[in-house]
Parts: structure tokens; C-alpha cells; sequence
């Protein structure tokens, strides 16, 4: 968020100097005296009396259709900028091609409140014992030992630590139970 905060800001502040670049640009006024005087000045140093060596003139032909964009640098920034927005609004995980995946409903309740999870009527807090089960997998034992707003970290038998996000809860891909042993 403060990097995309960030990125904003510089090109916000990009476009308001090429801004100012473009209305410069427009309000400065090259007289054609000063152009003549510069042509003319270069003209002089040339030999009167050497032949002038013309180059040969390269014209290209293009297939039809031809078509020549005339794009300012501005509209392409400003199109840019609309691009890069709509893609942060799509969020990360929508920049990958997937197949369409049919919407997940919260299977079971769980959250966290003031440091204690709520996961299928029970409460967990820091320090218990559960027992953690995951579809096609053995059930592990394991202690609470950090319960955030959005993930549980454990401790296993093995020293172990790990961490299981609250929406993975939710949807069923793992389940806990209080370990009575």
C-alpha cells in the first residue's frame, strides 16, 4: 500500500512537470529571425565555390493501409495511468489466468477477537493443545502459540512452527479440534 502510495505520488508529480514541459513548449515563441539568422550563419561557412554534393532523396513505399499515429506524450501518460489503476483495482491474484473457479462459500465459521479464535462454536487461545486435520492427510498435534487477525501460528511436536490462515479455516481445508490428551 505505501509503495503503490509512493508510485502514485512520483507519477503524479512526473505528469504535472511534463505538464508544465508542454505548456512551455507551446508559450515560448521562436522567432523565424533568430532560425534565419542560424541557417544563414551556417550557409556562410560553406566554399561558394565548391559544387553543393546533394544526397540522394530515399523515398519508401508502404502496402496499404498505412496508418501513422500522432500520439502526445501526455495522452499516452494518461492512458497509461488509467491502465495501471483499473490493473490495481483487479488486485494481484487477478493478473494470472485461471480457469473460472466456482466461488467458495465459508463452510464453517471462524475468526479472531482479542487474541482468542472462534472456529465451529469453540474457543482457542494461545497455549492449547489441538489437533490439526487436513483432507487426505494424518491429524497432527500441535500448541497455539500466536493467534493474529487473520492466521494462527502453532508449534508441532517436532519443534516445528507453522501458520494457518483463518480463510483456510473457513473454507475447510483444514480443520482443528481441542486435543484432550
Amino acid at each position: 500500500s505505501e509503495k503503490l502510495l509512493l508510485y502514485d505520488t512520483v507519477q503524479s508529480e512526473l505528469e504535472e512537470k511534463i505538464r508544465r514541459l508542454e505548456e512551455d513548449r507551446h508559450s515560448i515563441d521562436i522567432t523565424s529571425e533568430l532560425w534565419n539568422d542560424e541557417l544563414q550563419s551556417r550557409k556562410k561557412r560553406k566554399d561558394p565555390f565548391s559544387p553543393d554534393k546533394k544526397k540522394p532523396v530515399f523515398s519508401l513505399t508502404f502496402p496499404r493501409p498505412y496508418i501513422v499515429y500522432m500520439l502526445q506524450d501526455l495522452d499516452i501518460l494518461e492512458d497509461w495511468t488509467t491502465i495501471r489503476k483499473a490493473m490495481a483495482t483487479l488486485g494481484p491474484h487477478r493478473v494470472k489466468s485461471e480457469p473460472p473457479v466456482k466461488l467458495e462459500k465459508h463452510l464453517h465459521s471462524a475468526r479472531s477477537e482479542e487474541g482468542r479464535l472462534y472456529y465451529d462454536g469453540e474457543w482457542y487461545g494461545r497455549g492449547q493443545t489441538i489437533c490439526i486435520d487436513k483432507k487426505d492427510e494424518c491429524p497432527t498435534s500441535a500448541i497455539i502459540t500466536t493467534i493474529n487477525h487473520d492466521e494462527v501460528w502453532f508449534k508441532r511436536p517436532d519443534g516445528s512452527k507453522s501458520k494457518l490462515y483463518i480463510s483456510q479455516l473457513q473454507k475447510g481445508k483444514y480443520s482443528i479440534k481441542h486435543n484432550h490428551n
